[in-house]
């Protein structure tokens, strides 16, 4: 079986093919069809013709779509869940891939509550004026190889909930999921056919969404560096952008802190998802006199932790996503065990099949480390010895990046009120890594352009239309 575009409702092979990897026995998980310009540039043009048809659809039935698609989702969740283990590696179990469709699922169901009404700006005896949200047109998403369905339904949902028409390009790495969501979308007959498309391809094709002169916005999470680069040729065109372009989130413990309360979230917020996520915590700053207990705790919990093929019952933990990421976490230890970081957990490469690194927790780092310097983005966490508060916050907020950051301590009020000086676009008090879709998500720096989730999420999908009356 051939996994397939999907371009004006329908189903579309192309002349060439890749190989999917599963990540856990690096052999193919399926083969999918690989589309070229040709095939983006129909599915913009099927987006185009859907647009007006879908924007003038009234509110509650664009609302109820998006209902019945959380429903076929729960309906197909097994499916969907198997595919992103076999193609992303994350577990079935805990905090994996089950609980991403389930995630899919109430990010959807959310999102169609939303609504965004106009707003009367100026009403007395001599005029009337009212700001509309209008949706702004086609929009392309290009989405990463980490949590592929959930930030898929990120970039999807809100987009055809305000009344845009939407063409999805998934990771080469994880399509498989994405593919198979917008296939049974469209068998379903939810949406009108050109509504939500879905094309695969490769640099070109990235390149060619950028400048299309047929798309009116792209909303893109991934790298600074290729968040540049859609910036830099999208330019001409003028389009809307939506970047969340991950970080480096550095969480600060405040001395004295009694982690043995802390440990289990402290956990999660740096590894899950096997520290694949933009939001995990991946630089962690404690006291000097507190670095000896905090690593050993943490050390000795990673080390209970079950890590292994995500399709074995109980593992918790996945390999890294793909050959790439799994070097580039394996060179970023090995830079900071030569400049002198002591390991507590994990530290070497595995040689078995597939690409699992284990948990890893390293003291003694610096700011000169590649893993300090660096979004690691796998499963390490570099702890950084720091004197003072103020020395501690510095540190944290000396990188280009701030999508999240927290703070950990006793003292609630005392932790929130540090956490008020660090410079990210989501600040946690003993937590980590917690999203919500009532609740905005962004970055500030380097981090990105735009929010996702909530109110302030959806007008991101549109443009400004002022309506003024003469009375």
């Amino acid at each position: 079986m051939t996994f397939a575009l999907t371009i004006n409702g329908k189903p579309a092979q192309t002349a060439e093919t890749f190989e999917v990897i599963n990540p856990a026995t690096g052999d193919s998980a399926a083969t999918c069809a690989l589309g070229t310009v040709s095939d983006l540039d129909a599915a913009v043009a099927a987006a185009r013709s859907a647009f007006p048809g879908w924007a003038a659809t009234p509110d509650q039935e664009r609302a109820d779509a998006l209902n019945k698609i959380a429903d076929l989702i729960e309906a197909n969740a097994a499916e969907l869940s198997t595919l992103i283990t076999q193609e992303q590696g994350k577990p079935q179990t805990g905090p994996g891939a089950n609980f991403e469709v389930g995630g899919a699922v109430g990010w959807t169901r959310v999102t169609a509550g939303l609504s965004l009404e106009p707003e009367v700006l100026i009403d007395n005896d001599e005029e009337r004026v009212e700001l509309h949200r209008e949706p702004v047109g086609v929009v392309a998403s290009i989405t990463p190889w980490n949590w592929p369905l959930m930030i898929g339904i990120w970039h999807i949902m809100p987009a055809i909930r305000i009344g845009c028409t939407v063409v999805i390009k998934p990771s080469p790495y994880t399509p498989l999921s994405t593919l198979k969501l917008v296939e049974l979308i469209n068998a379903a007959g939810i949406l009108p056919p050109g509504v939500l498309n879905a094309v695969t391809g490769d640099a070109e094709v990235g390149d060619r969404i950028s400048s299309h002169p047929d798309i009116d916005k792209i909303t893109f999470t991934g790298s600074i560096p290729t968040g540049r680069r859609i910036m830099e040729r999208a330019g001409p065109t003028l389009k809307k952008l939506t970047l969340e372009l991950g970080g480096n989130d550095a969480g600060i413990i405040l001395p004295g802190t009694d982690i043995s309360t802390l440990i289990e979230p402290l956990f999660w917020g740096t590894f899950i998802n096997a520290g694949q996520t933009c939001s995990c915590l991946k630089r962690l700053y404690v006291h000097e006199d507190d670095v000896e207990t905090v690593g050993a705790a943490l050390a000795e919990f990673v080390s209970a932790i079950p890590v292994g093929d995500g399709m074995q019952e109980g593992n918790l933990i996945g390999p890294l996503s793909n050959e790439m990421q799994f070097k580039k976490v394996s060179a970023m230890v090995e830079d900071a065990k030569a400049k002198g970081a002591k390991v507590l957990a994990g530290g070497s490469a595995s040689d078995g099949p597939g690409y699992f690194y284990p948990l890893t927790v390293l003291t003694g780092c610096t700011a000169e480390m590649d893993v300090v310097r660096d979004e690691q983005f796998g499963t390490v966490v570099p702890i950084i010895a720091y004197k003072t508060i103020d020395e501690a916050v510095s540190a944290a907020n000396s990188l280009e990046v701030g999508l999240g950051a927290s703070v950990w301590g006793n003292d609630t009020a005392e932790a929130t009120e540090i956490a008020k000086q660090l410079q990210a676009g989501t600040r946690w008090v003993n937590r980590h890594a917690v999203l919500n879709p009532t609740v905005p998500m962004g970055g500030v720096k380097q981090s990105g352009i735009g929010v996702e989730f909530s109110e302030e999420g959806l007008r991101e999908y549109t443009t400004v239309q002022v309506l003024s009356i003469a009375k």
